[in-house]
Order: structure tokens, then C-alpha cells, then sequence
């Protein structure tokens, strides 16, 4: 199906197209580019003009590009501007006007991924849903997922990120949503924001790109939800709160089993439950705050709490796993991969799902913990901080990796003390001596601190055929 034909990118954007082309999708990586597909030659770390050849003899039915690339021909299919990123922008806005599709908006410090990843799950039990694959929520990922936008879908989910001030405003007023949701304020990018006030008065501008008739929605039980409330209540016609009983979206039970989080919500004045499979506490918030976009949406609530229930977390964000150490003996350990990403109140959440989540008969509950990034002056003092969270009492022993870590490794008691390391790569000729059957170990840290790679030597201690994808 085509998505973008020449005259019509050309428009746009502005440009001009060299040769009639359809293009079917959009790249700017080589690497994943599929037949069909416009490049978009970006210039990041490396200048994207220097692989439209590559992109070309690929497959790819054209490339945007501001000048004709050494080594291709003029007559190649090309659309020329004068700037790429300013033509992608222009385009996702394309992409955006033409769309009959309700657009669902998301941020927030902590669960962006997560709640898109629930609401493309939950949408598709009403229609054709468009979200990105991965976190696409900057300045150039969210032009690519509008501009990827099919003229036939119903429903497209769009995240939106940041890490300095200004940046979530011009992602909004491309995006225009008509459900923008926020779904935590807590300590992330304190070092370029400076405050908790100022992270959230940033996140609070999604509600500025809002859609006439538009709803907000976000927690109303922070120190800084008044931050939230007034941005919401100047944009959007309807605002639902996400709290306590008092508010239009409340939890009023969360129940804990082995493999799943059973919660039960309120939603306006209808009662729903879900079921959440390989999920802790922290999801819940998210999965309502995404039935209250059904509810904005004017969607059947009990159709869209059954298709929440087909979401899992996915790897890096809390994926539970069985790793199978001898097959004969059955004896086996719990990986808790939540290894994507960091802060205080991620940290906290993963800590209360390891609390959760019991160990065999024998087994530990084990804790893998990378550097906190981007926390500013005070870091060391939350990362100590954590020795003090209510869950590291049921935890055995806890291994940190990375410099910011070690005021952690201080900070905890002699018997919990587990093995302290720089990088993460000086653990992995050693994970087999980490683990024992029975255990249950958690890995999270955030991305630069590569605790993914923990990760990837735990599951290669796996005897299974075949990994299993849940517990």
C-alpha cells in the first residue's frame, strides 16, 4: 500500500522530486530499510547523505536529501530540500492533517513505553491501530511516526519525550492529540531541569498541542499534580484526574499473584477489573490511565479492559523469564529484566516487583543494579537512598555496577553487599556464580549503564531448548 507518492512529499514539503516514485514506508537506517521505503537522509553522528547509495541500491524507492549524494546519479529518485529534518517535520505534519485516526499522546518520567505499548494492545480490539515499534518519541521520532501514519488507520499512539526544557511543546503541536496523557512526574533529567516543578511544568505542555474537545489525563496525587491540573484545565475540554477515590479514574483494589497483577478500577461510574500477566504495582497506574483514554475515545470500557489483558511487558521493562539451569534436576531461576531504563521511582517499582515475586523453596531474591544517569548533583544521594526502600529489606544480596552505584554499595548492610564492579562487562564471565536455582534476580539500571548485556549472560546460562518468553 502506498504511503507517500512524489507529487504528494513533494507538496509537503516543499521539494522537489527528481523521478515519479511511491514509497511504502519510511527508514532513515540502512540496517532495518525495507524495498519500498523513502530514506531519509539525517544527519546525526554520521551524515545521512553518505549511505543513500546504500539505501538505494536496497531497495528504497527514494531518498529525501538536501543536495545530490557523491556517487549517485541526478536522474536517481530523489526528493531535494533545503533542509532534511525541517522537510521530515513538514511531513509527519502531513501526515498528521490527511489521518481521519484519533491520536492518543504520552509522556511522562516514567512508563512512556510501557502505556503506548498498552494502548496499541488495548485499540486494536477497536480498530487499526499505528504506534512506533520503539521509544521514537524526539525530535526526529515523532516526525517519522506521523509521516509512517497510514491514511486508513483509527487510532495512532504517539510518545513524546525529552531531556531539556522546550522540547515536548513542538512534539505536541505536530502530533495535535485529542487524549494527551501523563503518567508519572519523578526524578529524570534532573540534571538539565534542575527540579521536580520544572519536569513537570515540561511534561504538563503536551496539554498545549491538545485537539479542540481534547482530554488530559494525569496523576492527581503528586506534590506537583497542580502543576499538571492548571496546564490541563487551560487546554482541554475534559480533564481526568488518575488518583484516589475522590478522582474520575481510581484504583480501588490491587491483588499480586505469581504471574500476573489483578487490579480493579473505576472508570467514571463503571466498575472494570483487568489482568495484567507478569506484571508489578507500577503497571497499574498505566493501565488506567489508558482506560481512561477508552473512556475519552467513547469506547466499550469492558471490551477494552479484556484486550489490556493481552499486554505483556516486553524485554527491558520488566519481562519475567524461567531460565532452565539443568533440565534434568527441573532446577530453573526467575530473570527479571527490566534493564532498559532508571530512576528513582523506576528503581523503586522494580524493587517492590522483585518483593513480589517469590523465589522457590531455597531460592534468593538477588538484585543487579546499574547507575541512575542524568540525576544531576544530588545522584549520589539517590542512589544511597535506595539501600532505605521497604523491598531491599526481603533482598538477599544486591551486585552494583557502575560508579554512581557504589554509593549504594556503601550505603547497604555487610550481609547484603554482593560484588561491585565498573562496568557491567566485568560481570559476565562471572553471572553463573551470581545465581542459584530457585532464585529470583532482577536487573535494571538505565540504558548508558548497559546492564542489558547482565541480561544477555543470564539467559546464555539457559539449558531450554528455547527460551521461554514468561513465567
Amino acid at each position: 500500500m502506498t504511503l507517500w507518492t512524489a507529487a504528494d512529499a513533494a507538496t509537503a514539503t516543499g521539494g522537489r522530486a527528481t523521478t515519479d516514485w511511491q514509497a511504502r514506508g519510511i527508514s532513515m537506517d540502512t540496517r532495518s530499510l525495507q524495498p519500498g521505503d523513502l530514506f531519509i537522509a539525517l544527519s546525526a553522528a554520521r551524515d545521512g547523505h553518505d549511505f543513500v547509495a546504500d539505501a538505494l541500491a536496497k531497495g528504497a524507492s527514494a531518498a529525501l536529501v538536501s543536495r545530490i549524494p557523491q556517487g549517485v546519479s541526478p536522474d536517481a529518485p530523489l526528493l531535494l530540500v533545503p533542509d532534511v529534518m525541517e522537510a521530515l517535520r513538514a511531513l509527519g505534519a502531513a501526515g498528521r492533517m490527511r489521518s481521519r485516526a484519533k491520536i492518543i499522546g504520552i509522556t511522562g518520567s516514567v512508563g512512556k513505553t510501557s502505556t503506548k505499548d498498552m494502548a496499541r494492545e488495548m485499540l486494536a480490539e477497536f480498530g487499526k491501530v499505528h504506534a512506533a515499534e520503539a521509544s521514537f518519541n524526539n525530535h526526529w521520532g515523532v516526525p517519522i511516526t506521523l509521516a509512517r501514519l497510514p491514511q486508513d488507520a483509527d487510532f495512532a499512539v504517539v510518545e513524546m519525550g525529552m531531556s531539556n526544557a522546550g522540547e515536548i511543546a513542538p512534539l505536541t503541536a505536530l502530533a495535535r492529540p485529542n487524549v494527551a496523557i501523563v503518567t508519572a512526574i519523578a526524578p529524570a533529567h534532573l540534571e538539565s531541569l534542575g527540579s521536580l516543578e520544572a519536569i513537570a511544568q515540561e511534561k504538563a505542555s503536551i496539554f498545549t498541542g491538545l485537539e479542540p474537545g481534547g482530554t488530559a489525563i494525569f496523576p492527581a496525587d503528586l506534590p506537583t499534580s497542580p502543576i499538571l491540573e492548571q496546564a490541563a484545565r487551560a487546554h482541554a475540554a475534559t480533564c481526568l484526574p488518575l488518583g484516589q477515590d475522590d478522582q474520575p479514574l481510581h484504583l480501588h483494589g490491587i491483588r499480586q499473584t505469581d504471574t500476573a497483577l489483578v487490579l480493579r478500577a473505576k472508570v467514571g461510574r463503571m466498575a472494570l477489573a483487568v489482568r495484567l500477566v507478569n506484571s508489578g504495582a507500577h503497571a497499574a497506574s498505566n493501565a488506567l490511565a489508558c482506560l481512561g483514554a477508552a473512556h475519552a475515545l467513547g469506547l466499550d470500557l469492558a471490551r477494552a479492559a479484556l484486550a489490556l489483558g493481552r499486554w505483556h511487558p516486553p524485554a527491558g521493562r520488566g519481562l519475567r523469564q524461567t531460565i532452565l539451569l539443568d533440565p534434568v534436576e527441573e532446577a530453573s531461576f526467575t530473570l527479571i529484566d527490566d534493564a532498559f531504563n532508571a530512576n528513582p521511582a523506576s528503581m523503586a517499582a522494580a524493587l517492590s516487583l522483585l518483593g513480589q515475586t517469590k523465589p522457590a523453596p531455597g531460592g534468593r531474591r538477588i538484585a543487579i543494579l546499574g547507575d541512575m544517569l542524568e540525576l544531576g548533583p544530588d545522584e549520589s544521594a539517590m542512589h544511597a537512598a535506595l539501600a532505605d526502600d521497604p523491598a531491599m529489606a526481603d533482598v538477599r544480596q544486591v551486585h552494583c555496577v557502575g560508579s554512581r552505584m557504589t554509593a549504594l554499595h556503601a550505603a547497604l548492610p555487610l550481609r547484603q553487599r554482593g560484588r561491585r564492579v565498573g562496568t557491567a562487562e566485568e560481570l559476565l564471565d562471572h553471572v553463573h556464580t551470581l545465581v542459584a536455582p530457585g532464585d529470583v534476580v532482577l536487573v535494571k539500571g538505565s540504558k548508558g549503564s548497559r546492564v542489558s548485556r547482565v541480561v544477555d549472560a543470564l539467559r546464555g546460562l539457559d539449558s531450554a531448548p528455547s527460551h521461554k518468553k514468561g513465567s
